[in-house]
């Protein structure tokens, strides 16, 4: 499974790479679902690709950017008001005396207004940092489709629900019911995912890719007697350096009131040293050459479409425990 990726989150290197143009009805529909208290989850990467908007399209974007902005930086600093009155509440009654609520309260309070004054400093630094642009599930970014003869960007969420599929699922939200639902397996294409496969294809472009494995794998050796399995994280890089073209499935799924454009990274069996390494999936890094090809999906042509992914990258992947 690929359970995060450090994805090209700034729309504008596809713009760039391949002259692909932007889908910006749909960035503001996202955007603008946000602003209007939509819980959305959009790394800061890529709110940075509308920090100097060019068209009228561009300056909406960056409109309702600095709008939930403001909003947010003001819902914290009152959440910083309330746990700051909270601590000093608790500390009142503990000189006076020890009770277990005013030392819960000191805790928790404390633990709060670190959280916040983090919160607030990254919500308003300027400067990037490698994590703007890591996506985890249901996180959006920007991913490549084919539309109208031509390469277009649009944001998508990172958990697939695929057209077709029901709102809930035995009363639970599709997306809690199929939470794995961001990787979509290579053996499964004509089975879950046939309303997708052969019908509406992506491309991620992606550097680096993150697994939760065991320690112990990861580190090539058996658990010592009385040890306990303990759960580690690594990126994953290829060693040629480049950007990854990851092939995916998305979907357009509608509903009374809502439209989700979400997608899917496709995985297979691991290349020997990430199974090495721990786990057990990869995902299938395309050929530059077919990315057009892979992108025009076509129902009629899956023997194709395997073909490209059989025909994929094969880069050695090196890894090291993530920060």
């Amino acid at each position: 499974m690929c359970y995060s990726a450090k994805a090209w989150e700034d729309y504008r290197k596809y713009v760039r790479e391949f002259a692909a143009d932007i889908g910006i009805d749909e960035f503001i529909l996202l955007y603008g679902d946000r602003s209007r208290g939509a819980k959305v989850r959009i790394p800061k990467g890529m709110d940075a690709g509308f920090a100097e908007p060019k068209t009228d399209g561009e300056r909406e974007v960056k409109a309702l950017i600095d709008a939930w902005n403001s909003a947010e930086a003001s819902r914290l600093e009152q959440e910083l008001f309330k746990q700051r009155k909270r601590l000093a509440d608790a500390g009142r009654i503990l000189q006076a005396k020890t009770t277990k609520k005013a030392l819960d309260d000191q805790r928790i309070a404390s633990t709060k207004i670190e959280q916040i004054l983090g919160w607030l400093a990254d919500l308003r630094r300027t400067e990037p940092k490698p994590r703007d642009n890591r996506i985890y599930p249901q996180h959006y970014a920007p991913v490549m489709v084919w539309e109208d003869g031509r390469r277009v960007v649009k944001p998508m969420r990172y958990l697939c629900r695929p057209v077709g599929k029901p709102a809930f699922v035995k009363g639970k939200p599709f997306d809690v019911a199929f939470q794995g639902c961001y990787n979509a397996r290579r053996d499964n294409l004509e089975g879950f995912w046939k309303g997708q496969f052969g019908v509406s294809h992506a491309i991620m472009v992606a550097e680096a890719f993150y697994e939760n494995v065991w320690k112990h794998a990861a580190e090539g050796r058996a658990l010592l007697p009385g040890e306990k399995e303990e759960n580690a994280i690594l990126e994953f890089r290829p060693n040629t350096g480049g950007p990854m073209y990851v092939a995916c499935l998305w979907s357009r799924w509608t509903g009374p009131g809502e439209e989700l454009l979400s997608f899917a990274a496709i995985t297979d069996e691991p290349p020997a040293e990430i199974a090495a390494a721990g786990h057990d999936r990869c995902i299938i890094p395309i050929r530059r050459e077919n990315i057009d090809a892979w992108l025009r999906a076509d129902s009629n042509k899956l023997a194709d479409a395997y073909a490209i992914l059989d025909d994929r990258e094969r880069p050695y992947y090196e890894h090291r425990m993530a920060a």
